[in-house]
């Protein structure tokens, strides 16, 4: 029962969405497409967020979750503030891609490895934030120093087996 309840209801939102599209391209409808898909991403990334708050278990929620509102982010902002610069919208997407591997680092701490993505992302969020007003040499070097804080940060993390040493040697070079 619940499987054809399913099935009809995606059926009936292409139904729609077909519809949508129909009497936007008779332009008897004009839709602003960038809220939609902004309103639409943030449903989707709600419920993976839902997802991951029901059950702290369902760590992978929070990837598929923060990606979804951070597209939402973006389409919204690019619909509200078309003048805004690109760069920031770029390193805004980064940064909710980033916050999520920091998000499941701290809701369980044997998942260390998510440290190196989020902080790898934080940092291009960042270098693409500061393309557009900073020099070549300065970004360049805001994203090698990015990587030493990242691997540094490792180190020093508490884990159970004690400090990683090998972190050193990328955040060294």
């Amino acid at each position: 029962m619940r499987r054809s309840y399913l099935s009809a209801a995606f059926g009936a939102l292409l139904v729609g969405l077909g519809v949508l599209l129909l009497l936007q391209n008779l332009n008897v409808l004009d839709i602003a497409w960038d809220l939609l898909w902004a309103f639409l991403f943030a449903v989707g990334g709600g419920a993976f967020i839902a997802v991951f708050v029901g059950n702290r278990d369902q760590w992978w929620a929070v990837i598929p979750g923060f990606t979804l509102l951070g597209l939402a982010a973006l389409s919204g902002l690019s619909a509200i503030l078309p003048e805004a610069p690109g760069g920031w919208g770029g390193g805004l997407f980064l940064g909710m891609i980033g916050l999520a591997f920091w998000v499941v680092y701290l809701s369980r701490r044997e998942n260390w490895w998510a440290v190196i993505p989020g902080g790898i992302l934080i940092t291009l969020a960042l270098v693409a934030g500061f393309a557009e007003t900073a020099s070549d040499l300065a970004t360049g070097s805001l994203f090698f120093f990015g990587l030493a804080a990242t691997f540094g940060l490792l180190y020093l993390l508490p884990t159970p087996a004690g400090r990683m040493q090998w972190a050193l040697i990328p955040a060294g070079i």
